[in-house]
Order: structure tokens, then sequence, then C-alpha cells
């Protein structure tokens, strides 16, 4: 027997399955044997016994789960932390805990009451008494962990568990004898697994497959080199002996019916002890600040969402409702993350979503000069479409040029600095970029809850439209579009080949012609196809009209494009009275400016096509500029650009017979994006005739 280890377990005099706090009780209750029960804890009890002194605590009547004693607190040395339960079930095993505590004369912390903590089922010590593993996500809250750091004296690295079956660490993570680890990684985020990577090597680590790990083998009980488990596969005891342990197995299936096996039957009551305790947490708050309609538009569940499913925590220190259903709300939320890698990360979803710090916390934004022309630093800020500020000398300043993708660069003015974004590539040396989240913010109103009277519709919201009536968002988007033109608006148009193809050229065409179009942005292939249409009246070889290939026609769109570059460019060509009709010749006639972007796979090609891929994004992202709406007809990489150059505000609809396509633009996060999944030519149809009724006008396509 080893004198110096000691253990503390409860007999399970009044063990019962009778309600369901975790996966493995259900179907569960009332199906467990006491007596078997009883039996199989003695032979733990035995083994352990054997082995190691034990100490018990007396059962209480209607505290069932009292004989997992692993989650009565965390001990080392003399201090011990109190559990706080998370279930009402279990709450009232504590104060006959912290009684068996004191009465051994340790110093017993408390946490509040409302931070729950279940002791060494979520705590569990690396076995050379380096570090202490802390896992939250499901039973413990992460802002304890900053606590027992501080209490006990030790730094603590925090888990973050994903996987319900395993609610508390120690039924998934065991630190062993000589710095080994026996472990369940799918049971952790990535940031998880690779903090386990940094600080345990690849020799050490003892990763188990899911069916040793819903037997509970990392629930294990580790004596020096004896590791005591429920059950293992041959495999894994194969492994252990390797390395020299002893596995020695003993059935304790009643206890899985409540979720637990070993090691949740025991709290270690010696522990060992770091010659020099460092009392450090990684752990990072930050408070920050939230006004709008934050319930009606579930702005508030969506960023506490993005906190739990990033890894980190929170706890709403203020909510002010508003009185009114037009009134504000606001909202005073604390943060916590394991890191600051993953802080800065639930940050940045956190500031698209509004979140601005405390007045009295605002800092200004932290600027790293460049070093290297066209890198930046490794944490710079990311933009976003959202309109963003940076705080610089204390004072607010709108970023210029917002666009996703993009790093916000800070320069002196003569009155004021200015902030601008710029893509990587961009940058020059002594740029000053933005770098964290410190003095950043997105600037978003509250939501508009009630249209102007006259406008008889309003844009519809973001989403991918499958089932609703395509002539319904039709008859929005004409409306919309009669509006900008009214007005002196700016519509942009992204257009793929299958727009020529599938008979749509003549209604953009007619678009373009009656001043409903501003700029177009397309690859060399539209333009190839529309001019083929207008010169010879087939889309790459098919007849327009009759819908069959005509003889030679796979030569139609060399012959279109070589009668360009004869002409010089397509504006010559209109000039010269070559090209009289189709998408281009419009665009010429009424001035309406256009873009082509090059690839590899383009024939000629035509000569205004940019083939040089940055000129085409720097000609892109200028026509761009001052759109009021975008159209994205059928080309999923063009729209993928230009919609990450393209602002929040900016109304987008894109039109694709493959949903894939509208999802992905959808998804963006613009509140005014839409995705219409119907076939562009049919869309166009329709929405020039409704265009048409809208005018009053007889629909004439040329």
């Amino acid at each position: 027997m080893t004198s110096s280890i000691r253990f503390l377990m409860c007999s399970p005099h009044y063990y019962e399955v009778d309600y369901v706090i975790n996966p493995w009780m259900e179907g569960n209750i009332h199906r467990s044997s006491l007596e078997r029960a009883q039996e199989q804890w003695q032979g733990l009890y035995e083994t352990i016994a054997s082995r190691a002194e034990v100490d018990l605590v007396k059962p209480q009547p209607g505290w069932p789960d009292m004989v997992f004693t692993a989650n009565a607190g965390l001990i080392l040395g003399n201090q011990v932390v109190l559990s706080r339960f998370l279930h009402p079930e279990r709450q009232g095993e504590e104060p006959f805990f912290k009684e068996w505590f004191e009465a051994q004369g340790h110093t017993v912390y408390t946490l509040p009451a409302d931070l729950p903590f279940e002791g060494a089922g979520d705590a569990l010590l690396d076995r050379e008494g380096r570090w202490l593993w802390a896992g939250y996500g499901f039973r413990t809250e992460l802002d304890s962990h900053a606590l027992v750091a501080q209490w006990l004296g030790i730094e603590v690295l925090s888990l973050h568990l994903m996987d319900e079956r395993f609610y508390h660490l120690d039924t998934c993570f065991c630190p062993l004898t000589d710095g080994y680890l026996l472990y369940y990684p799918p049971a952790f985020d990535a940031y998880s697994n690779r903090l386990i990577e940094l600080r345990v090597p690849a020799e050490k680590r003892i990763a188990i497959d899911e069916p040793d790990a819903v037997t509970f083998a990392c629930n294990a009980v580790n004596i020096n080199h004896t590791v005591i488990m429920n059950q293992a596969s041959d495999g894994l005891k194969g492994h252990l002996r390797a390395v020299g342990f002893e596995v020695v197995e003993t059935p304790l299936t009643e206890f899985l019916k409540a979720g637990g096996a070993a090691k949740c039957l025991t709290l270690r009551v010696t522990e060992p002890l770091h010659p020099e305790p460092t009392g450090e947490s990684g752990i990072v708050s930050r408070t920050i600040t939230m006004k709008g309609h934050l319930l009606d538009s579930g702005l508030v569940n969506r960023a506490l969402d993005l906190v739990v499913e990033g890894g980190g925590s929170f706890q709403v220190l203020k909510f002010d409702l508003g009185e009114q259903r037009q009134s504000t709300s606001s909202a005073e939320i604390r943060v916590s993350a394991p890191g600051q890698e993953l802080m800065d990360e639930i940050m940045a979803q956190l500031i698209n979503l509004g979140a601005v710090a405390l007045p009295d916390q605002e800092q200004d934004a932290r600027l790293v000069t460049i070093t290297q022309a066209g890198v930046a630093p490794d944490d710079f800020y990311s933009s976003t479409i959202y309109p963003t500020e940076v705080r610089v000398a204390g004072e607010w300043i709108r970023v210029q040029n917002q666009r996703m993708d993009g790093v916000v660069v800070v320069s002196p003015a003569a009155s004021a600095a200015v902030a601008d974004c710029k893509l990587l590539r961009d940058l020059q040396l002594g740029d000053r970029v933005v770098v964290g989240y410190d003095g950043i913010r997105s600037v978003r109103s509250a939501t508009d809850r009630s249209r102007a009277p006259q406008e008889e519709f309003s844009f519809m919201g973001s989403g991918v439209s499958s089932e609703r009536r395509v002539e319904l968002i039709v008859e929005q988007v004409a409306w919309e579009l009669r509006r900008l033109r009214d007005q002196g608006g700016k519509v942009t148009v992204v257009a793929g080949p299958v727009v020529i193809h599938t008979g749509g050229g003549a209604h953009l065409a007619r678009l373009i012609r009656e001043g409903y179009v501003q700029a177009l942005l397309g690859g060399n292939a539209i333009a190839v196809h529309d001019i083929e249409q207008a010169l010879l009246g087939t889309s790459l070889g098919v007849d327009m009209k009759q819908g069959t290939s005509v003889r030679g026609g796979h030569r139609h769109h060399l012959r279109a494009i070589n009668t360009i570059r004869r002409c010089g460019s397509i504006a010559q060509a209109v000039d010269q009275g070559v090209l009289t009709k189709g998408v281009f010749y419009e665009c010429v006639r009424h001035t309406v400016p256009f873009a082509l972007a090059g690839s590899i796979r383009d024939d000629g090609p035509l000569p205004d096509t940019q083939m040089d891929l940055l000129r085409a994004q720097a000609d892109y992202s200028r026509l761009i500029q001052g759109s009021d709406m975008i159209l994205m007809l059928s080309t999923m990489l063009h729209a993928i650009g230009a919609g990450n150059m393209t602002p929040a505000g900016v109304k987008m609809v894109c039109v694709d017979i493959n949903p894939a396509v509208v999802t992905k633009l959808a998804d963006r996060g613009s509140l005014e994006s839409m995705g219409v999944v119907t076939d562009v030519g049919l869309f166009l149809s329709l929405l020039v005739n409704q265009l048409n009724l809208l005018t009053q006008r007889p629909t004439v396509v040329s």
C-alpha cells in the first residue's frame, strides 16, 4: 500500500437513477440494480484500498449521486474549491461535502452561487503537479477557472468540451504518471486539441477510439503505474502495458447508467504540489455593450450563441429592455475566452453584430507599421462588409472604401487621421495597420421597423428563395430598379454567359438601353457569346431561334473574337458599324462602363478583356463603388468576387439555377442580400415584363 496517496469515496447506499441530467441516464430511470451497484462499488473500493488509503464520506438520503465523489470539489494541499453544481438534483450534496472538508482541516473556497464548477470531475491535475486541466462547456462555467487558479496558485489550462456524452472532463481525459495522457480527442474543439498537443508530447499522448470512449476507459483511476478502469479493448490495454502501466479492469456497468465509472466514484485527496505555483490562468475577459432591437431581431441571442460556439463564456451584467415596441434595448455582457486567440475570434464576430466596448473602457485602435510591402502582421484586423469606425487619438473615424477581407490602414492627414480599407497586396512600407480588436466598432443602426408609406414594396430580407413565388420577387426587384433609375441611383449587373445561352441577352440589353443599368461586370465569355449572337445568331454554335446546332458553329465564338480583334475593341466595332446589337452594343451606345475579367480558359481573348487579374479586380472595385443595387446573374465566381468588394447596405440579388451558388452569396451576412433559385433567362423575361407594367409601355424585345 502507498500510504501517501488517499482517495475519498461514498457508499452507494442511496444510489439510484431517478432523474435525467446527462445522456447516459436517458432510458435508465429506475433500471439500475442497487445490489449489483454495491457489489461493483465494493470491487472498486477493494482494488483501490489495496494500493492507497481510502476515506469515506457518509451517504445521505435523497442524494443518489453523492456516490460520485469526484464532483465534491477540487483539493490541492490543504485547500479545497467546493463544487457549485449546475443541476438542482445535485446541489443538496454541497453542504455535506463542505462539512467533511472542514472536518479534515481544509480551507474551503466557495464560488458564487451562479457560477457552476463541478470539482475534480471537470478539473484534473497533471500527475506531476505542473498545471491543472479544467473543462467547461456543459457543467462548469469558464469564468470559474480564473478563481480556481487564483485560490490554488496553479496554472489552469481550459479545455472546451463539445460532445454532450462526455459532459465532464474526467469522462474523456485522464492524466497519467510520467506525463502520459489518456484521452478522446473528438470530445474537444480544435483549439483545445491544439493546446493538449502543445503541452503533451506526441509520444506521451494515448488517444483512444470511440468504442473505448463510450465504455469510459478515460474515466480511470491512476495510482502510480496502475490504471484502474471499467473496461478497455485489447489494443488499449496493450498500448498502456507497452509504456509501463498495469491495467486493472473492474466492472462498473451499473454506474455507467448514471454516466460515471471509476474516476467519478473517487476523489483524490492527496495531489502532487508543484514547487513553484503560478496561479496563472489564460482566461481573457472583456465587457461589451450592445444596443438596438436586441430581442425582436434575435441579435442578443445570436451574440450569446457566437460566444459559446466560439469556445467562450458569457455573463449578462445588465439588460435594459425598451419600454415600447419601437424602443431600443441595451445590454452589457462580460465575455470570457480561454486565450487571446479565441477572444480575438469571438470579438471579430461580435463587432460585426454591433458590439462595442463600454465608454469608460474604450481604447484607441492598435497600429503597427508595415516593414515588408504586401505583408501585414499576423494579428491584423480583417475588414468586413459592414460600415466600420476605428478610434484614433480618442476620436472615432469612419473607414473608407469598406469591403470584405481587407486591412485597415490609418494615415495622417492635415486635419485628422484617415482610415482606408486596403488589400494585403497593396500595403506599402510605412503603412500603419490596425491590429487586434481594440478601438474598432461596426456602425449598425437599429433595424427600421416601418418603411415609408409611399414605398409600395419593402426589399426582401436576406435568404434564398426557392419556394417563394419568383413572380413576387421579380415584382419587388422591378419596383426597386424603377425607383433607383428615377432617383439617379446606380445598379451594377454581374453576368455570366448563361444569360446569353438562356435567351436573356435581349432582356439585359433592354435594361441597359432604358437606363436601368449603370455598370456591367463579367468575364470574357459573356461578351464573346453576346457578340457571337449579335453577329452570327448563335451562342456556342447553337442557333438561338431554332435551338439547334449550326454546321461549323463550333468556330463561331472564335470568329466573333477575331472580328472584334480586327476592329481593335468592342467600342470600335460599334463605331465602325460592325456590331449593331446586343448587350455590349447597348453598353457602348449608352456609355455604360463595363469590366471583363479574364481567366486561364479564355479563347482569344477579346481586346477588352483584362488578363491581369489584379487590374481586373481593381476595375471591378472601381465600378462597384457607389452602387445601390447589384444584380448577379448566373456567374458564381464573378458574383462572389464582386460580393467581397461590396460593403453592407447595397441591395444584392443573386439569380442562379444552382442553389449552392445563391446560398453562398446570401450567407455573406448582408441583411439586404437575396438569392433566387431559377432560370436566369426566365427571370430576366419576367423582370422586363414587370417593368413594362410599371411604366405602362408595351414590351418590345429587339
